[in-house]
């Protein structure tokens, strides 16, 4: 199905007008001419996947941040847009065409947008968009689920928790993302023995899969500051006692990182106690899925929060953690700096570019520090903006570390 890919380079445009002199080129956009951009020495291929809802907009944005940061590294992007999730079943029929997998496959990174939404919530479950959001994690082998939380000193406020508990938080939730009671088996409908319908799903793991996740955690803690919470419920399940005694052994091959358990109850608890307890976090899927949500609203917003998705190799899936938002796509309402910062970990982990990466990061931050603010995120005193907007001022902030040092 080649009708449905399109390739998108992004990268070429007129010399640099400060000094033609230099063998600098740099990315057209709207007419204006940037400056800084060196001739590309690298090249990577990533694939987008839009999807539904704000999905479109907020990769739109984060395509052009990445774009301009890589292009000041020397990195040049050839981009692919693939149908998913809804906008793959309106097209295709079904949520993942292989064309799409096979894409991701065969890309350097993915960045995934969000998908859903109202149009397909009565599908049935393998005509569902978050079946191919499933279907993609699986077929990319991506296990390691790294999602941050910090309370950034510009949107202390926007938290929902008093100032002096939000304040200074900064920890990352590494969940285990393709075991578990997710994918494991038996599942399904049946009949109990009074007739009833049930409805049943299997918790599993083996040690081979809870040792892989557990050395990625012990990795990000000690690069990070050597504390980490394994969370499990080993008072009750099994598959929680065998997690517990994998974590507890492969600890030993860390002897710098300092490890705690908790039950998942008392951590949900202890998130919206004092979340600054915390640095690194580990736990299983479904524990994983439900922490690292709540985890999120301490910042303030889930607009703001980027994750990473990796493998042992291959491509990794870089996506914001906020859902597709239909009640306001296509309203110019949406905030992409997740996406955007989604976009920074994608350098950072995917592709180990950690200059262009800081680049993307240290432009949010100075955009937030000049008061622009999407609707999710507002308060008194500051600027409105759209979504739109809010990437235009992402790019001049990039923009402005170059512009400074000429």
């Amino acid at each position: 199905m080649a009708s449905l890919q399109l390739n998108l380079k992004s990268l070429g445009g007129p010399y640099c007008h400060h000094d033609a002199s230099l063998p600098k080129q740099c990315p057209p956009k709207m007419g204006r001419i940037r400056c800084g951009a060196t001739t590309p020495t690298r090249s990577y291929s990533i694939t987008l996947l839009p999807g539904d809802g704000i999905g479109p907009e907020v990769i739109s944005v984060a395509k052009g941040v990445l774009s301009l940061a890589g292009s000041l590294e020397g990195i040049e992007f050839g981009f692919q847009e693939m149908p998913m999730g809804g906008a793959a079943l309106d097209l295709t029929g079904v949520p993942l065409p292989d064309e799409t997998l096979s894409a991701a496959r065969q890309s350097d990174a993915v960045l995934l947008g969000a998908i859903g939404g109202y149009k397909w919530d009565n599908n049935e479950k393998h005509l569902k968009p978050e079946t191919g959001l499933l279907q993609l994690r699986e077929g990319l082998k991506v296990f390691a689920n790294l999602r941050p939380a910090t309370v950034l000193p510009q949107l202390v406020d926007a938290s929902t928790l008093k100032k002096e508990v939000a304040e200074g938080v900064d920890l990352m939730v590494v969940r285990e993302l393709t075991g578990g009671i997710y994918f494991g088996k038996p599942r399904g409908f049946s009949s109990n023995q009074n007739g009833e319908e049930i409805g049943f799903n299997t918790e599993i793991y083996a040690t081979s899969e809870i040792d892989r996740i557990a050395r990625v955690a012990f990795e990000t803690a000690r690069k990070r500051h050597r504390k980490l919470c394994s969370v499990d419920k080993a008072n009750v399940l099994e598959a929680s006692m065998l997690w517990r005694r994998r974590v507890t052994a492969i600890a030993l091959e860390y002897p710098d990182v300092e490890l705690t358990h908790m039950y998942v109850d008392n951590a949900a608890m202890q998130l919206v106690r004092n979340p600054k307890q915390f640095d690194t976090i580990v736990t299983n899927n479904i524990f994983g899925d439900i922490l690292s949500d709540e985890a999120s609203m301490i910042t303030g917003s889930i607009g703001m929060l980027p994750s990473a998705s990796l493998g042992e190799k291959g491509p990794g899936l870089f996506e914001p953690i906020h859902g597709s938002a239909p009640d306001i796509a296509g309203q110019d309402k949406a905030n992409p700096l997740a996406t955007v910062l989604s976009a920074a970990m994608l350098l950072k982990y995917g592709l180990g570019e950690k200059n262009a990466a800081e680049r993307i990061e240290a432009a949010v931050l100075d955009t937030l520090n000049r008061g622009f603010r999407t609707g999710d995120i507002y308060s008194d005193g500051n600027t409105l903006v759209g979504c739109k907007q809010m990437g235009e001022e992402v790019l001049k902030s990039v923009e402005s570390e170059v512009l400074a040092t000429i």
